[in-house]
């Protein structure tokens, strides 16, 4: 009776949440409809098209055209450009989650190595607060009724039902997947950074909604791309290019990027804003924090609100181009002197809010080296991020957070590593890093006394925690700091270490005892961390990390 009574509860509490933003959507409608009545039968044109913003009909009707078109220029770029555009899957000149092919030919070709692979769409991006909640509501309402309906017919046959199982069907997956790419932003964006979550941490249906996102989005259809570049670049855009690829070579949660060349003939990429993205973020994280809670998918050690609070934070300092622009410059001044790394030039006068034109950087993402490389070049990539990294924290107190690898390029003719995507770059306090890097040098020493008691002041840890917690909070951050320990000439091989594994035993431990959030710094700075750590794994390198941990970070 009790397993009963509690599949209702639950059933309730799903529905209740998706009644709560489908309410939102009736609750815009309204409003939009009050506005409606209100105006003149003259204005009334102009604003439906500023409410809706999302003409299914017309993205149906147009979608024919637009693949017509998009083979068109594809086939046109192979005959009249020939070397601009090869190789697009092993050479990057931008940021983002997911490469689009633009030979039509060469995607069929690949359908039967690359089975499974989703395929890029393009789809208008809905714009306004009406379309992106009916959107939302839709999604919670579809979902919210096929979990509804299964758990009562569950319950009816004398069965309880598995919650999450219901909630995960992979009808609902596909639903969930689909939406997301549609809509980009922070849906997408929540999908994207949550997908760095270790997998012991996350459901596995969960994980799979993550990594299919993480590698999928939609990009705009041609005229809403013109739009975008008229209202930011001037009705003339195309005239402040020599050339300017229609079709994207990349999709991501915030924006799309082309490739183009200026009017000198200087070769860059274009990083153009979907439109409603940023003003949507807070309505998109507000229903999907509602959703998440009312799931009960999510540990509670993961802290949702505070989670999503830090991504709405990032999300907007990612939807400010000029922001990242100067993010960019800094970074390039910081590490002018540095014989290894290179950060892409910024060209103000073709950069916007939300459009950001830069160099074309022309290295190979690291992870899609080739195997064959040797054990030198994969120590020395690895010895330089780490580097970096431990310097972005001590030294400079700036950091680029994207803990994305494909942000990490090699370019064989120049030795040097290209970095890239500075939209979530960010500083620290000075107080911060003093306290942070003396977490780590008592870590890397063993003192147990010394990484509790500041934990308690970096606020890891409130004091009222059970001996378990903190005894497993402690040792997580000492076996972590096992890489940096010894002499300065000792090297630490990444190919064979067990860090990792042992830290990720202990995930759900400090999940169900955790008393209070980490520090909001640590949100991007150990996704950075840890993206760093596991690219030296990958890479099998050997890296100098104590030398570096003591050079640059040891507090002294």
């Amino acid at each position: 009776m009790s397993g009963t009574r509690e599949t209702v509860y639950r059933v309730y509490c799903l529905w209740n949440s998706a009644c709560g933003v489908i309410k939102g959507s009736s609750s815009i409608a309204s409003q939009s409809l009050k506005s409606w009545v209100s105006t003149s039968t003259l204005t009334r044109p102009t604003l439906i098209s500023l409410q809706c913003g999302n003409d299914s009909n017309w993205e149906q009707a147009n979608a024919l055209a637009n693949s017509i078109r998009e083979k068109r220029s594809a086939a046109s770029n192979r005959k009249h450009n020939p070397k601009d555009f090869v190789n697009h899957n092993s050479t990057r000149h931008y940021s983002t989650a997911r490469s689009i092919e633009k030979n039509a030919n060469d995607v069929e070709n690949q359908e039967s190595t690359n089975e499974g692979k989703p395929e890029m769409q393009s789809s208008k991006v809905p714009s306004s607060r009406l379309s992106r909640l009916y959107h939302y509501g839709s999604l919670a309402a579809n979902v919210g009724v096929n979990v509804a309906a299964q758990s009562l017919q569950e319950v009816a046959k004398g069965k309880s039902p598995n919650w999450k199982s219901l909630i995960l069907s992979d009808s609902n997956i596909d639903k969930i997947t689909k939406k997301f790419s549609k809509m980009r932003g922070a849906a997408l964006k929540i999908g994207q950074m949550m997908s760095f979550q270790d997998e012991n941490v996350l459901p596995r249906e969960l994980y799979e909604i993550l990594s299919r996102v993480q590698n999928s989005a939609n990009y705009m259809p041609q005229r809403q791309l013109d739009r975008v570049l008229s209202r930011e670049l001037g009705s003339e855009w195309r005239s402040k290019f020599k050339r300017f690829e229609n079709i994207p070579i990349a999709a991501a949660s915030i924006g799309q990027v082309h490739e183009a060349e200026l009017l000198n003939g200087e070769k860059v990429v274009v990083k153009v804003q979907y439109p409603g993205v940023k003003e949507s973020i807070d309505s998109d994280l507000s229903n999907m924090l509602m959703l998440l809670t009312a799931s009960s998918l999510l540990p509670k050690g993961l802290f949702l609100d505070k989670t999503i609070e830090n991504a709405r934070r990032e999300l907007k300092w990612e939807c400010d181009y000029i922001r990242e622009a100067n993010a960019m410059k800094k970074f390039g001044e910081l590490i002018k002197d540095d014989p290894v790394f290179e950060v892409p030039k910024v060209y103000d006068e073709l950069t916007t809010e939300s459009v950001l034109t830069m160099q074309r950087m022309e290295g190979t993402e690291i992870m899609k080296l080739p195997s064959t490389i040797n054990q030198e070049l994969r120590n020395f990539l690895g010895d330089n991020v780490m580097r970096l990294c431990l310097q972005e924290i001590a030294t400079f107190k700036f950091m680029q957070t994207d803990p994305n690898w494909a942000n990490f390029l090699y370019n064989d003719k120049t030795k040097k590593i290209e970095l890239l995507d500075f939209g979530a770059a960010r500083p620290y306090s000075e107080k911060f890093i003093t306290n942070y890097r003396k977490l780590l040098t008592y870590a890397s020493k063993s003192d147990y006394n010394g990484v509790y008691e500041i934990s308690k002041e970096l606020g890891f840890l409130n004091g009222l925690e059970s001996k378990m917690m903190a005894d497993a909070h402690v040792e997580s951050i000492t076996t972590l700091c096992e890489v940096f320990r010894g002499e300065p000439n000792v090297i630490y091989s990444f190919k064979d270490q067990t860090v990792s594994d042992r830290i990720r035993e202990k995930i759900g431990l400090m999940l169900n005892e955790r008393l209070c959030p980490p520090p909001d710094e640590v949100y991007s700075l150990h996704r950075k961390f840890s993206g760093v750590f596991l690219l030296c794994t990958r890479l099998n390198a050997d890296v100098h990390c104590a030398k570096y941990f003591q050079e640059i970070f040891a507090y002294k």
